[in-house]
């Protein structure tokens, strides 16, 4: 596996990345979906041979708050240990920073993926979350 920080994949392979996880609304504008990309403050894409296999997005100031956007890996090469080292390189990286932050599907897989590497849902700490999106 080969790994590249703040690089752009072409949009063959992004397309067929945010496709294969059902994420069709960034794909149904790719220049937008190319733009939030070069104005991330972290892309880490995951390579083996030539084929994109994972990516995370990052945003945020990279000091108090870092926020994990977009994390994605190809459905045949999940539970390989890419989404693992994706997000330990990312927190390694950024470990300085105070707070991390993500939101994704409640699913129990997805709970527990999260947990082993630290994370704890919002309703065991005493805060909530508020999420406004435009449709």
């Amino acid at each position: 596996m080969r790994y590249e920080e703040n690089r752009l994949p072409s949009d063959a392979a992004l397309v067929r990345l945010y496709n294969d996880a059902g994420w069709v609304a960034y794909t149904d504008d790719l220049p937008a979906l190319r733009t939030a990309l070069e104005n991330s403050l972290y892309l880490l894409c995951v390579y083996e041979e030539e084929e994109l296999v994972g990516l995370l997005r990052a945003v945020g100031d990279g000091v108090s708050i870092l926020y994990i956007q977009d994390i994605l890996v190809l459905a045949d090469r999940r539970r390989h240990g890419i989404g693992t080292a994706l997000m330990t390189h990312t927190l390694k990286k950024y470990a300085s920073v105070r707070q991390k932050v993500l939101s994704t599907d409640n699913t129990p897989e997805l709970r527990a993926f999260y947990n082993s590497l630290g994370f704890v849902p919002f309703e065991e700490t005493g805060l909530v979350a508020f999420y406004f999106m435009n449709r």
